[in-house]
C-alpha cells in the first residue's frame, strides 16, 4: 500500500464536514437543543473545578497528538479515493468499528477495570452522573489508548482486506466513533418518541458509571458484553 496524502486530506475534510452538517441538524431539534443548553448548565459547574479543568486540557493535548501521529504517520498508506461499490463502503465501516469495540471491550474489562489501569481509569469514573464533558474528562493515556485502538484498527481492517479503505467510509467510520463515545455519557431527557434509541445509549453507559464494579464495557454496541456475560441492565437519571 503506498502513501497517499490526498486520500488522508480527503478523509479529514469529509470528517470535519459531516461533523459539522450533523451538528446543525440535530440543534435544529427543539429538544435535542435543549438537551445541550442543560448539558452545558452541569458542564460549566464542572469545570468551575481546577482539577477537571486541568484533565480535560491534558486529555486534549493527548488527543491532538496521537491523532496528528496517525494522520501523518499511518492512515495515508491505508486510505484510498478509489471507488467502490456501496456495500463495500458498508462492510468497511461496519468491519472497523466491530474490530475496535471488540479490542475496546478487552481493554476496558481487563485492563481498565483490572490491576494494571484500574488507577487512571478511576478519573474518569468519578463521573457518577456523565455529562457531555465527562466523555474528555479521562487520564492522559487512557485517550490515547483508546485512539491507538481505534484509529489501529483501520490499517489492521485494511490489511485484512488486502486494500486501502475508501477515505469516505473511514470519515464515516470515525464520525460514529467519535459522536457514539460522546452521547454515551450526555445526560437526556427525551421523549421516547423517536428519541428512545438515543436516550437508551445513555442509559446503558450510565449503568457502567454507577460504580467500578460494573459491567458494559464495550463502548460503541453492547454486542460483546452480551457475547461475555457483562451486560448491565440500563439505568435512568432524572437530572445531569
Amino acid at each position: 500500500m503506498s502513501y497517499d496524502w490526498k486520500a488522508t486530506l480527503v478523509f479529514l475534510a469529509t470528517l470535519v464536514a459531516l461533523t459539522g452538517i450533523g451538528r446543525f441538524l440535530a440543534f435544529r431539534i427543539p429538544a435535542i437543543a435543549r438537551m445541550r443548553e442543560l448539558n452545558h448548565e452541569a458542564d460549566e459547574r464542572k469545570l468551575s473545578r481546577r482539577r477537571v479543568r486541568e484533565a480535560v486540557a491534558a486529555s486534549n493535548r493527548a488527543g491532538l497528538a496521537t491523532n496528528v501521529f496517525f494522520l501523518i504517520a499511518v492512515l495515508p498508506f491505508c486510505l484510498s479515493l478509489a471507488p467502490r461499490a456501496l456495500w463495500r463502503h458498508a462492510i468497511d465501516v461496519v468491519a472497523v468499528l466491530l474490530v475496535f469495540d471488540f479490542f475496546y471491550y478487552l481493554t476496558h474489562r481487563f485492563l481498565f477495570h483490572g490491576k494494571a489501569l484500574r488507577k487512571v481509569h478511576a478519573l474518569h469514573h468519578e463521573a457518577r452522573t456523565p455529562t457531555y464533558i465527562d466523555a474528555l474528562y479521562v487520564h492522559p493515556l487512557e485517550t490515547a489508548i483508546g485512539l491507538v485502538l481505534f484509529l489501529g484498527s483501520i490499517p489492521l481492517v485494511a490489511t485484512a482486506m488486502g486494500a486501502p479503505l475508501s477515505a469516505g467510509s473511514m470519515a464515516v467510520a470515525t464520525l460514529l466513533f467519535t459522536q457514539l463515545n460522546t452521547i454515551n455519557h450526555t445526560f437526556v431527557n427525551l421523549p421516547d418518541f423517536p428519541f428512545r434509541w438515543l436516550s437508551r445509549i445513555t442509559w446503558v453507559h450510565a449503568a457502567h458509571h454507577v460504580d467500578m464494579n460494573r459491567g458494559n464495557y464495550a463502548t460503541l454496541t453492547m454486542l460483546y458484553d452480551r457475547l461475555f456475560g457483562t451486560y448491565e441492565q440500563p439505568v435512568q437519571r432524572a437530572t445531569p
